[in-house]
C-alpha cells in the first residue's frame, strides 16, 4: 500500500489497517521519509497521563525533509512564490535551491547570535518570506519557534515571551495589510518592557518605517546577514534531533484567561503533516498550492510550510487581504499565478461572495484542479458559490476539520475519491478514530447521531504537552472523557457515517476560523476603568460565523454610552488585538446568576441568537428580572 491513497477502495484499506494495525501502518508511512537514524519503538501512549510519544529514539531534522532530500532532482523548482500587499509591488520566486541557501544564511545568523538547540524564539513579522525561512532556520539549528500573529498586541506578545522564556525575537520595522501599516517593531518594543528574558531583536527592513534601536539588544537582518556572508560559510549542517524533540511552540485560546502553549513535536508531526498534505489534497508534483493563511496560525505552519514543503510543493504565501485593492484579490492572484489547490477559511469565502459576481469577471480560474477550507465548519450556502462560481461545478472541495493540538488535518474528503456532502467533513483521515459521546461520557454507537467529538487513540500529530504546565494538557484535553481527547466540538454523525462539526461545545468563540476565549475577552473588558463586570458569548454572524456578544455592567450610570463603548473596543484591542473586538455591546445593570453565583451563559446565548422564547427555566436565578431588561434592552 503506497504512501498516497488513489482510489475509495484504498482509502478504506488504509484505514482498516491504521485501526487494527496503527504501529505497523505509521512505521511505514515513517519510511517514506529521511531519517539520520530510526526509531526503537514506533508508539508509547497513556492518555490518561496525557502522554504520548512517536518514533522514540528516531533522529531526524525536518528541513532536511523539507528542503535537502529535493534539491538534486528538483532544485530549480519554486519552492515558495511569494505574493507582495501591492500588486503593482514585484512578486517573488525562491527556488528549493534559494530556499536551502536562505535557510542556511539565516541558520548561522542564529548562530552568531548565539542561539542554541532548544532555545525559544519568538517571531513577529509580516507574511512574506523571511517568515517562513526564519521558521525553517529555527528548525534547522534545533531552537523552538514561537510564531506570533502579526495582528496581536503587544501585552499579548508579552505574555507568549514571558510564558515561553524567548531570548531572542525576529521582527521587521513594520508590515502591509491593504491599506494600513503595522508597526511592528514599536508593539514588539512596548512588549519588552515586561520581558527580561529578551537578549536579543533581529530586525528585518520590510516598511522603511522609523524604529528605534536600542544598542545592545537590537540590530538589523541585514547587517546581520552580511556578517555570515562576510564569514564565507554558507553551510548550516541540519542538528539532528530526536523525534520527540519540541519543534514549536503556538499560543492558542483557551476557556481561561491565559493562553495555551501546544507543543508540537519534530518526528510525528513531520510524518503526519506530510502524510495528510499528500493525500487530503492529493498534490501532484507540478502543482501550485496557495495556501490564504497567514503563518502565524495552524494552518499556516502545517499547510503552507511544512506539509507542503515535505511533500516538495510549490507554495504560495500572500502578504494582504483577499478585498484589496478590490475583492477580485485572490481570482487574480490564481489567474496570474496559475493557482491549482486553494485552501481557504469560509470567512474569507462568505465575504467575497458578498461581492457578488463582478469581481470574478476577467479571471481565468482554469486552472483550479481542487478547492479545500478550513477553520470553521462551512455552511452550505458558501459550499455551494466556492463549487459552482470558483470551482466550475469540476473541483472537489476538501472541508478539512482539525485543530492546532491536532497538528495537522483529522476528518475530511480525500479530494476527487471521498464522495462530498456540502458542509460535512465527511470521514476520519486514516489512523484517526473519532467516537461522539454524551454529557456522562458514554459512546454513542450507531449513525444518524450527536455528541461531542473525541478521539480514542492517538496519531502522530497530537500535542504532547502546553508548554510548561502539563497538568493544563492533561484537564483540558484528556480528562474530560476517560482514556479519550476531547476536541471541544460537538458534533454530528449522519445515516451514511459522515461527520459533520456543529460548533464549539465550551466557553470558545470561534471567530473568522480563529479560537477566541470568551474569559480572555471578559478579562480584557474588565480591564477598562469603568466596567464592574462582563459576559461575553457567542452569537451567528453572517460573514465570521460567529460574532462576540458582550453584556457589560457599568460602575456609575452618568456615561456617554457610545464614548464607552469606543473606549471598551480601544482596551480590548490593546490587551489582545483588534481579532477580539466584541461586535456587540450591551450595558446591563445585571447579569442572570445563580444563586452560587454562577452566570447563566445559556441565557445570554439564547438572548444574543434573538431566540427570546426559548430561554428554559429561570426560577433558579438570584434575580429572575434581570432576564426582562436583558431582553428589552438586546442589540
Amino acid at each position: 500500500m503506497g504512501f498516497r491513497i488513489k482510489t475509495f477502495e484504498e482509502y478504506q484499506q488504509a484505514y482498516q489497517k491504521s485501526v487494527t494495525q496503527p504501529e505497523l501502518f505509521w512505521a511505514e508511512i515513517a519510511e517514506n521519509f529521511t531519517w539520520k537514524k530510526k526509531w526503537d519503538k514506533v508508539l508509547e501512549s497513556d492518555f490518561r497521563k496525557a502522554n504520548t510519544k512517536w518514533f522514540s529514539g528516531a533522529q531526524l531534522n525536518i528541513t532536511e525533509n523539507c528542503i535537502d532530500r529535493y534539491l538534486e532532482n528538483q532544485g530549480h523548482k519554486p519552492a515558495i512564490i511569494w505574493e507582495p500587499n501591492n500588486p503593482e509591488e514585484q512578486h517573488r520566486e525562491i527556488t528549493y535551491k534559494e530556499l536551502h541557501h536562505k535557510v542556511s544564511q539565516v541558520g548561522n545568523m542564529l548562530k552568531n547570535n548565539g542561539v542554541k538547540k532548544g532555545d525559544r524564539i519568538c517571531i513577529y513579522m509580516p507574511m512574506v518570506p523571511e517568515l517562513a525561512i526564519s521558521v525553517l532556520a529555527c528548525a534547522r539549528v534545533g531552537a523552538i519557534h514561537s510564531v506570533v500573529f502579526g495582528g496581536f498586541s503587544a501585552q499579548s506578545i508579552a505574555d507568549r515571551i514571558q510564558d515561553a522564556q524567548c531570548e531572542l525575537v525576529i521582527t521587521a520595522d513594520g508590515g502591509f495589510r491593504g491599506t494600513k501599516e503595522v508597526p511592528l517593531k514599536n508593539v514588539i518594543d512596548d512588549a519588552l518592557v515586561q520581558c527580561p528574558s529578551v537578549r536579543r531583536v533581529i530586525v528585518l527592513t520590510r516598511s522603511q518605517t522609523p524604529v528605534s534601536m536600542l544598542k545592545g539588544r537590537d540590530v538589523w537582518w541585514e547587517d546581520e546577514l552580511k556578517k555570515v556572508e562576510s564569514m564565507g560559510n554558507s553551510e548550516c549542517p541540519a542538528e539532528p534531533m530526536d523525534a520527540e524533540d519540541e519543534l514549536f511552540i503556538l499560543y492558542t485560546s483557551g476557556s481561561t484567561g491565559k493562553p495555551k502553549g501546544v507543543v508540537h513535536t519534530c518526528g510525528g508531526y513531520m510524518v503526519y503533516t506530510g502524510y495528510t498534505f499528500a493525500n487530503v489534497f492529493q498534490y501532484e508534483p507540478s502543482e501550485v498550492f496557495f495556501c490564504t493563511a497567514d503563518i502565524g496560525w495552524i494552518t499556516g505552519h502545517s499547510y503552507l510550510v511544512y506539509g507542503a514543503l515535505l511533500q516538495g510543493a510549490t507554495t504560495l504565501m500572500f502578504e494582504g487581504v483577499p478585498t484589496w485593492p478590490d475583492a477580485g484579490r485572490f481570482w487574480e492572484i490564481v489567474d496570474k499565478h496559475q493557482v491549482n489547490i486553494l485552501y481557504t477559511a469560509p470567512t474569507a469565502i462568505r465575504s467575497l461572495m458578498a461581492y457578488g459576481n463582478e469581481p470574478l469577471k476577467g479571471k481565468d480560474l482554469s486552472s483550479l484542479t481542487k478547492l479545500g477550507s478550513v477553520g470553521e465548519p462551512i455552511n452550505e450556502e458558501a459550499w455551494n458559490w466556492f463549487s459552482e462560481k470558483i470551482g466550475k461545478g469540476r473541483c472537489p472541495i476538501v472541508d478539512t476539520w482539525w485543530q492546532t493540538e491536532t497538528g495537522g488535518i483529522m476528518i475530511s474528503p480525500l479530494a476527487g475519491i471521498t464522495p462530498t456532502k456540502p458542509s460535512y467533513a465527511t470521514l476520519p483521515l486514516p489512523g484517526i478514530q473519532p467516537c461522539l459521546v454524551d454529557e456522562n461520557g458514554k459512546e454513542i454507537e450507531g449513525n444518524g447521531v450527536s455528541g461531542n467529538l473525541c478521539i480514542k487513540f492517538p496519531w502522530p500529530g497530537i500535542i504532547r504537552t502546553t508548554y510548561g504546565d502539563h497538568e493544563r494538557c492533561r484537564t483540558t484535553y484528556f480528562s474530560t472523557y476517560d482514556n479519550k481527547y476531547f476536541t471541544g466540538d460537538g458534533c454530528l454523525r449522519d445515516e451514511q457515517g459522515y461527520y459533520r462539526i456543529t460548533g464549539r461545545v465550551d466557553d470558545v468563540i470561534n471567530v473568522s476560523g480563529h479560537r477566541i476565549g470568551t474569559a480572555e475577552v471578559e478579562n480584557a473588558i474588565n480591564m477598562h476603568a469603568d466596567v464592574i463586570e462582563s459576559a461575553v458569548v457567542g452569537y451567528p454572524h453572517d460573514i465570521k460565523g460567529q460574532g462576540i456578544y458582550a453584556y457589560v455592567i457599568l460602575g456609575t450610570s452618568l456615561h456617554d454610552h457610545e464614548l464607552t463603548r469606543k473606549d471598551i473596543l480601544q482596551t480590548v484591542t490593546r490587551i489582545i488585538g483588534a481579532i477580539a473586538k466584541p461586535d456587540k455591546i450591551q450595558f446591563v445593570s445585571g447579569l442572570p446568576k445563580t444563586r452560587s453565583g454562577k452566570i447563566m451563559r445559556r441565557i445570554l446565548r439564547k438572548v444574543a441568537e434573538g431566540e427570546m422564547d426559548s430561554l428554559g427555566d429561570t426560577s433558579t436565578l438570584l434575580d429572575p428580572s434581570v432576564v426582562d431588561e436583558i431582553k428589552a434592552g438586546a442589540l
